[in-house]
């Protein structure tokens, strides 16, 4: 993607064209399909050449604007960016090494997250990390136990 088509023309009726050649209705139903996969594989499936993960993710939150569900949104980037980062789970022990691969997909993460839920992104990550999960924890989608109770659907 480095010759920059991923740029030119109109990229968002390019995205969509994509997940209707793919059998969706809409990115989020496309995305839903494929749960915890990061946001780079979902562009490279939609089109290697041009489309970009930001356009994914882009496209992912207008439509949970649109449905009133930006913090299912946010829970479903924080699962996708873990499963990028931490591919064998949470770790067993928080060793430097370790440490920095969650800070890194939380950062990742947080970086990602709407104006809206900064606060509340960080509140996760801080409580991620002063009472870790389970050693392994993988969330499988947005809908996770832990993550729920992490970060509610409490729409801002």
């Amino acid at each position: 993607m480095s010759d920059g088509r991923a740029w030119q023309g109109h990229i968002r009726a390019r995205l969509y064209e994509r997940v209707h050649q793919h059998g969706y209705d809409s990115l989020t139903a496309f995305a839903e399909a494929r749960p915890a996969v990061p946001l780079y594989l979902l562009a490279e499936e939609l089109g290697q050449e041009d489309v970009a993960a930001v356009h994914v993710l882009s496209g992912l939150l207008g439509e949970a604007e649109q449905r009133k569900q930006v913090t299912r949104f946010v829970r479903d980037v924080l699962v996708r960016e873990l499963s990028e980062g931490l591919p064998s789970g949470w770790p067993t022990v928080l060793n430097d090494a370790n440490r920095f691969q969650v800070a890194k997909a939380l950062s990742s993460w947080i970086t990602y997250t709407p104006e809206t839920h900064q606060d509340r992104a960080r509140q996760v990550s801080t409580a991620l990390l002063t009472k870790p999960p389970p050693s392994g924890w993988r969330p499988l989608g947005p809908d996770d136990e832990l993550l729920l109770t992490l970060l509610p659907d409490e729409e801002v």
